[in-house]
């Protein structure tokens, strides 16, 4: 049998080892980066784990016990968390780098896009969840989604490039009036100096997104980074070989995608069919 995944611990818990783990690592008066050299992580990942966001791992723990001299109390800590989800959905870290980030690379083939969906369509998009979202939850969800297209509209704005699969474009996710107003407001991201748009056509022979949607980030310290989302959870990537691959698929994506004047050219055609 394949090894068992190991659950993501609650959030509560997580947020009480990450203090221990802050306090024993200022107790030997080291940095966050100090103490990332030890047991091999970055800086970043460190402030992750000590504000509650990302787990402690075992082999993560044991290397911290180690280095700060502590008695297996963090590797009892990370072996004994409660578990919630079987997949760590680390979606609140992406939104803080997707905020400052200098340059976004989206493939989706599932729906338009979060950065570039109307107030309509993110509602529609949430209201189709199985099981159901709560009313005010779509509402306070379709709110955040919304609230992070500011970055687009900034005095400098990140470089975006998005490639959507045609068959996002032709479904009518909310309804006929939805769906028009969803392809206006493409085309006219489809204009924005700093974003390049382009379509997956359908009927291709070949496709290099077939392992479904991810999103490339380059923070403002040129880190590269990836994200990735499935049914029932989300993954920030930072291992630089699978940012590799992430990235090498991008870029045969785009060669293989409607260039961004045929995109425009497909949603004016679609518009014209509204």
């Amino acid at each position: 049998m394949p090894p068992r995944k190991r659950a993501r611990p609650n959030a509560t818990t997580m947020k009480m080892v990450g203090k221990q783990v802050a306090a024993a690592r200022i107790a030997k008066n080291l940095t966050q980066t100090q103490l990332g050299e030890l047991v091999r992580l970055d800086a970043e990942t460190i402030a992750s784990i000590e504000q509650g966001r990302r787990a402690l791992m075992p082999n993560v723990a044991e290397l911290m016990d180690r280095h700060l001299g502590l008695p297996g109390t963090l590797t009892v800590a990370a072996e004994e968390m409660p578990a919630v989800d079987a997949t760590p959905p680390w979606a609140e870290e992406y939104m803080d780098l997707e905020y400052s980030a200098i340059a976004l690379s989206w493939f989706d083939n599932q729906v338009v896009p979060g950065l570039l969906q109307t107030e309509n369509y993110a509602r529609a998009v949430f209201t189709c969840r199985v099981p159901a979202h709560p009313e005010a939850e779509i509402e306070s969800l379709t709110a955040s989604r919304i609230a992070r297209q500011q970055i687009l509209h900034r005095a400098s704005p990140p470089t975006l490039s998005f490639v959507v699969w045609e068959a996002v474009l032709q479904d009518r996710l909310g309804g006929d009036e939805v769906h028009a107003e969803q392809l206006r407001h493409l085309r006219a991201c489809a204009d924005l100096p700093d974003l390049s748009l382009q379509a997956m056509p359908l009927g291709r022979t070949s496709h290099a997104g077939l392992d479904g949607p991810f999103t490339l980030v380059e923070t403002s310290d040129h880190q590269h980074l990836g994200y990735t989302e499935s049914q029932r959870g989300s993954h920030l990537i930072s291992d630089p070989n699978e940012v590799s691959i992430l990235s090498r698929k991008y870029a045969m994506l785009r060669t293989q995608a409607l260039n961004t004047e045929q995109t425009r050219g497909l949603l004016d055609r679609l518009l014209g069919e509204t």
